[in-house]
C-alpha cells in the first residue's frame, strides 16, 4: 500500500492530504488570515497519527511548487525539504494549475460536460493570469498541452476550449473571453475552484506510478514571473488601461 503526503501552500489555504491505499485519503483545509508556519507541521502530525504511520514509512511527499503566492510556495517547498530530508524520502513536484486541473476532472460539472480541451485560468495579481491548457484523457489525469503561460486576461488562448476553470474568472470576467466571439455559457465555467493537497495528492500519486519522484535536493519552486512589483510608473499605466 502506497501512502504519500501531500501538502499545499501556494494561496491564502493552508492543505494537507494523506493517501491510506483504496481508503479515502485524510484531508485538511483551511483558509488562513496570518500564514500557515503555524499550522502545517501540526496538521501533518495529526494526520500521521490518525492514520497510525510515521514520517518514515511514508513512500514519498508531493508539494505543490507554484506557480501560486510567493511567501506560501517557499514555505511549502522548504518544510518539505526538511521533512525529507529527516528521513530520506523522495519528493513529488506537482504544478499548482496541474493540480486544479486533477482535482476538477473528478467534479459533477466538468464530468458532465466531458470536454476534450480545457483551460484552467488562475489570478495571478498584478492585473495578470497564469495560465495552462489540458486535454482530457481516458481513464487518466488531464494532460497539460504546453507550457504554463502568465499573460493579461486578454491574452489567455481560449479558442478551441470546452470549458474553463480557475479563480481568473471572477477576477477578470469576460476580459478572458477577448480569443472567442462571445463567452463560454456558465454551464462550462467553474470560478470556485481552486488548489488544494487533494488535487497535489492525485497528481502526485500518479506520478509516483510513473517513476517520476526525485531527489529532495533538486526540489525547486516554479517562478513563472521573475518581476513581483510594479513602479509607480507602471502602476499609473495599467491603471489607464
Amino acid at each position: 500500500m502506497t501512502h504519500i503526503l501531500a501538502i499545499d501552500t501556494s494561496s491564502a489555504w493552508c492543505s494537507v492530504a494523506l493517501s491510506l491505499g483504496e481508503m479515502p485519503p485524510l484531508f485538511r483545509h483551511e483558509k488562513v488570515s496570518t500564514g500557515s508556519s503555524q499550522l502545517l507541521l501540526p496538521w501533518i502530525e495529526d494526520l500521521l497519527a490518525e492514520a497510525g504511520l510515521t514520517l518514515s514509512s511514508l513512500d514519498a511527499i508531493a508539494v505543490d511548487v507554484g506557480p501560486g503566492a510567493f511567501t506560501g510556495v517557499r514555505l511549502g517547498v522548504a518544510a518539505v525539504q526538511g521533512l525529507a530530508i529527516s528521513v530520506n524520502l523522495p519528493v513529488l513536484s506537482v504544478c499548482s494549475l496541474d493540480a486544479i486541473a486533477a482535482q476538477l476532472s473528478i467534479s459533477p460539472a466538468f464530468i458532465k460536460s466531458h470536454p476534450h480541451q480545457f483551460v484552467i485560468a488562475v489570478d495571478a495579481r498584478m492585473g495578470e493570469v497564469y495560465w495552462a491548457r489540458y486535454q482530457s484523457v481516458a481513464d487518466a489525469l488531464p494532460l497539460r498541452v504546453g507550457d504554463l503561460m502568465l499573460t493579461g486576461p486578454e491574452d489567455v488562448d481560449l479558442v478551441g476550449a470546452q470549458f474553463l476553470a480557475g479563480s481568473a474568472i471572477q477576477e477578470f470576467g469576460d476580459r478572458l473571453f477577448h480569443s472567442l466571439s462571445e463567452p463560454l455559457p456558465t454551464h462550462f465555467l467553474d470560478f470556485q475552484i481552486g488548489v488544494s493537497a487533494l488535487g497535489v495528492l492525485m497528481q502526485g500519486i500518479e506520478m509516483f506510478k510513473n517513476g517520476q519522484q526525485q531527489d529532495v535536493r533538486q526540489l525547486e519552486p516554479v517562478y513563472v514571473r521573475n518581476k513581483v512589483a510594479l513602479t509607480t510608473a507602471e502602476r499609473m499605466l495599467r491603471s489607464q488601461v
